[in-house]
């Protein structure tokens, strides 16, 4: 194992014997010398089972929990503390290479080269050091740059089930992360399928942004102490490129919450008494020790994209409450917008944005977005009216914004970059100014006798005329692409 190559057994030579192993908790004796906290201790026949101290019981003896499946330990073992924590491998060989917690590679690229290794727990960066600007993080996606602006060196959340097109919208940010701001991207797998992880890594490596990017993965067979620290590990990949590098990290975390279940059960099997619904008493403090990582210095920022699943859809839940404290957007994908073609589908009335605000965005970028939600929302309302009795029925006012509105959710779709193999459409890079242009043209009733479908699927507002000359012959009544009303 890369850990115990990388470690310094041989310069400590600290050993301790076991004196009680309760499935993923080992006790430990040490007579000459009691490892710090965080140590990474080591143990079985070729040393692959790994452990972390997280308890000092008393002058002799410590509390770990183990890293790696605990099976073949017994009682009286010996054991080698590596005089270190855990470390992870940074720089620039970690592009386009696969990881577990402990550095070693998944993919089967052969050894790494160009790495130094680094402990997983670092501080936040100070305050004195933080940018104090609030700044937009453009992803040339229209709908998130124009309703749900990012923070650079913030958070969002990712609110989407299966099949909604959550990895196709994450693998798109990251073309465009190279693409438009010379960056980096890492993704972190906390608690992944083994199936999901494969299946990333092959539309990465087609889509052709695998060379810009590194992934780090706990599967979730892997006992809890793996699963609660490859977000550190993911942490100190992503600052070596910010501080070190002075690039932009773009940081997908899949799932956050999988987290705060891995530190939950951490927490439970050291004998911690559990809060509120079970959860550790820890949670607050361990989830902001992760998360106060992702900032944005004068040099560099690392913006980060969270998927979050809320417990039994209860927004209160703890795990939901201490997650939302930290996010400065919220992404949610609608099963219903997918199931009508209209992709990216971000369903723009659930999703939000602390940095829509005139102080961040400007006046005319707050109030555009402002006049499309209103005009989504009245659509909306009145859907049920359209069902039940037909367009015909509708006043002359409300006929208009019916129009405006489904032109509106039409030029919100986009084809991307990382789909051109599976569909017709070639990607397109949309700046945030050929977005509110897009709209305020919309609104404004300038294509109002343009065909609904020739603002599918294209970029700039300025593509509607090509498009429209093809399609002239088609009926300007509907949208082909679309069996809604």
């Amino acid at each position: 194992m890369n850990f115990v190559a990388q470690s310094t057994i041989s310069k400590f030579e600290n050993l301790g014997t076991i004196t009680a192993i309760r499935g993923s908790v080992i006790d430990v004796r040490f007579d000459k010398k009691l490892p710090a906290i965080n140590s990474m201790l080591s143990a079985g026949e070729n040393k692959q089972c790994i452990f972390e101290v997280l308890e000092q019981r008393n002058e002799h003896h410590v509390r770990a929990i183990a890293l790696t499946p605990t099976q073949g330990l017994a009682r009286g073992m010996e054991v080698v503390d590596s005089g270190g924590p855990l470390l992870t491998p940074v720089g620039k060989g970690t592009l386009s290479r696969m990881f577990d917690v402990f550095g070693n590679t998944l993919d089967g690229g052969g050894e790494l080269k160009d790495v130094q290794w680094r402990s997983v727990h670092n501080k936040p960066v100070p305050l004195t050091e933080r940018s104090t600007q609030s700044e937009i993080f453009e992803t040339g996606i229209k709908v998130i740059d124009l309703l749900v602006p990012l923070e650079r060196g913030g958070k969002a959340g990712l609110f989407g089930g299966a099949g909604v097109g959550k990895t196709v919208l994450l693998t798109e940010m990251i073309h465009n992360m190279v693409g438009k701001h010379k960056g980096v991207s890492l993704f972190c797998g906390i608690g992944e399928r083994c199936r999901e992880g494969e299946e990333l890594y092959r539309e990465m490596k087609d889509a052709g942004v695998l060379p810009n990017m590194a992934m780090i993965f706990g599967q979730m067979n892997e006992p809890p102490g793996s699963r609660f620290r490859v977000g550190h590990a993911a942490l100190t990949m992503a600052e070596y490129f910010r501080d070190d590098e002075q690039r932009d990290v773009l940081l997908l975390i899949d799932n956050i919450f999988r987290f705060i279940q891995a530190g939950s059960e951490v927490s439970g099997l050291m004998g911690q008494m559990p809060s509120r619904l079970g959860y550790q008493p820890t949670m607050g403090t361990e989830l902001a020790g992760l998360e106060e990582r992702i900032a944005n210095t004068q040099n560099g920022a690392i913006t980060s994209i969270q998927a979050v699943y809320v417990p039994a859809d209860d927004f209160t839940d703890p795990a939901a409450v201490h997650t939302f404290s930290h996010l400065s957007a919220s992404i949610v994908l609608s099963r219903k917008r997918a199931s009508e073609g209209l992709f990216p589908a971000i369903d723009p009335l659930q999703s939000n944005s602390k940095m829509a605000s005139p102080g961040v965005v400007g006046e005319r970028h707050y109030l555009l977005a402002q006049k499309v939600r209103s005009t989504l929302a009245q659509y909306n309302e009145l859907k049920d009216i359209i069902a039940m009795l037909g367009l015909e029925q509708l006043s002359v006012e409300d006929r208009n914004i019916v129009g405006r509105a489904r032109r509106l959710e039409r030029f919100l779709t986009q084809p991307f970059f990382t789909t051109e193999q599976f569909t017709s459409y070639k990607g397109k890079l949309v700046s945030l100014d050929d977005a509110l242009d897009g709209c305020e043209r919309i609104l404004n009733d300038e294509f109002k006798n343009v065909p609904e479908s020739a603002l599918y699927m294209i970029g700039a507002i300025s593509e509607v005329r090509i498009k429209s000359t093809v399609n002239n012959n088609e009926d300007t009544s509907g949208d082909a692409n679309s069996d809604t009303p």
